[in-house]
């Protein structure tokens, strides 16, 4: 009886159709459908103040577009083209992980090795950690990116570079947020470490054993770990939005722009080579990439949807999806691979994350392309804190209409450059409707609710959370999905 992972791997090296309406054949989109995302992507990327975007739409491991939108430096005034190479943020601990597998399979190291076998130096809590762990998040080790720790003079100044050594000195200092395995949190500092790792079990750095093993052997020609000092054709500028005004990456030190947590540099033209690999057998065994794509447990508990080995896992309208997001120095990514319809879509923008959501517009792309695909909209739900929403709202219309004077009251806990990194996010008309509350939830950090303001067609989220007897501690302007 052929397993699940069987199946899905026939299916993609037979080269089954989606629906026959949206393509004209297995390799080419409708020129109807290919019309519908260029007038959504422009759309979207208006509405999210994006300066460029490259788009990937991958068919059986095949591109069936290929695609820039935009500018991929705005200074120069340089169009954003398939060519076009992009920064991965976190896409890039898929490689890691599929990197790490690797050496699994050619018995290097076992999954349930603990890291201290290859980290001896590190404190007595390591020895319970294993590389299974560290490549699902379970491990506990807290975040080694908190931005008080990279400050000047920090344990992790981003503008100084450190030894690999040093790293995992100071990593070692950190405290544990729970036992290994205990629960589950994404931290960038499971993979910094996966990526020491791999260099002392291959004696290659991290970025030298993807260039022989992964990027060579298949063709991803663009493909690297970040180099300042290189000269990289095609390369684009990442921006950050600084109080509603575009601005350039901030620089960071080499170091930071080699670690294994999401350091690299690739096209949309490469990714299809990535995307073909993972269809077939030429990186690892197909129980090797089962493995990675199916959640791992945690807590004494197992679930259908979560995180694997370098790969989220989730389900839309009942069809597996795996993917990952990324964001990173001004550029913010999303991959998504839809396995029931053997389709892939890559979206990689050189925006800042907090202003940028390309996971959305890859979601609205593949409703395109095959309704079975397109995610609900999310409709209101009751509100149970109707003070709550009519204060919290009342306090954000002040600041957005440029009260941040408010002496006594939480309006004086906003700078102005916050309030004009907030109005630039809004969408024109956006205080002729009342909110609409689609999503709350208590959170470590507080209450968050979640409500749609806007006009049709023309919405925006507004994130606000709220502090126990302290009010309004934070305003968020996030893109909706449900402008398509």
């Amino acid at each position: 009886m052929p397993s699940n992972i069987d199946l899905e791997f026939r299916t993609c090296q037979r080269g089954l159709e989606l629906p026959p309406s949206n393509w004209t054949n297995a390799s080419r989109l409708e020129a109807s459908v290919s019309d519908a995302i260029d007038t959504y992507v422009f759309a979207e990327m208006r509405r999210q103040r994006i300066p460029g975007m490259a788009l990937g739409i991958y068919k059986n491991g095949s591109i069936v577009l290929a695609k820039g939108y935009g500018k991929a430096n705005l200074e120069l005034n340089v169009p954003m083209t398939a060519d076009s190479v992009l920064q991965s943020g976190s896409v890039g601990k898929s490689f890691t992980a599929t990197a790490l597998m690797m050496l699994v399979e050619r018995g290097k190291v076992k999954l349930d090795d603990s890291i201290r076998d290859y980290f001896p130096e590190g404190p007595d809590s390591w020895k319970e950690i294993r590389i299974a762990n560290l490549l699902s998040h379970t491990s506990g080790l807290a975040a080694y990116d908190d931005p008080q720790l990279q400050l000047p003079d920090g344990p992790f100044d981003i503008r100084r570079d450190y030894s690999e050594d040093e790293l995992v000195a100071a990593i070692g200092k950190l405290p544990h947020d729970f036992d290994p395995g205990d629960d589950w949190a994404y931290k960038n500092t499971n993979f910094v470490l996966l990526g020491i790792l791999i260099h002392r079990v291959t004696g290659q750095p991290y970025g030298e054993f993807l260039a022989q093993n992964i990027f060579r052997p298949l063709g991803m020609m663009s493909s690297s770990v970040i180099s300042d000092q290189d000269i990289v054709p095609n390369r684009v500028s990442g921006y950050e939005m600084v109080g509603g005004v575009l601005k350039n990456q901030q620089w960071v030190s080499p170091t930071f722009n080699s670690t294994a947590d999401g350091t690299l540099y690739f096209t949309v033209r490469d990714l299809e080579q990535w995307d073909r690999a993972l269809c077939g057998e030429n990186l690892l065994k197909a129980a090797s990439l089962e493995k990675m794509w199916t959640p791992y447990p945690y807590g004494g508990k197992s679930e259908k949807e979560g995180y694997g080995f370098g790969w989220r896992i989730q389900y839309i309208n009942g069809r597996r999806v795996i993917g990952h997001n990324g964001a990173w120095q001004g550029f913010s990514t999303s991959f998504s691979r839809y396995l029931d319809d053997t389709l892939t879509i890559v979206a990689l923008c050189n925006l800042d994350a907090m202003h940028c959501s390309p996971v959305s517009i890859v979601r609205a792309v593949a409703g395109i392309i095959s309704p079975s695909l397109e995610v609900p909209e999310r409709p209101p739900i009751a509100d149970d804190r109707e003070k709550l929403t009519a204060s919290s709202w009342a306090q954000f219309c002040s600041l957005m209409n440029g009260d941040i004077t408010g002496k006594g009251t939480q309006t004086e806990t906003f700078s102005a450059e916050q309030v004009r990194d907030l109005q630039s996010s809004l969408p024109v008309q956006w205080g002729e409707n009342f909110p609409v509350l689609i999503e709350r939830t208590v959170e470590k950090e507080g209450l968050i609710s979640v409500y749609k303001i806007g006009n049709v067609n023309d919405t925006r989220l507004l994130r606000v959370l709220s502090l126990e007897d302290e009010g309004v501690a934070s305003f968020s302007i996030l893109a909706d999905p449900d402008n398509r």
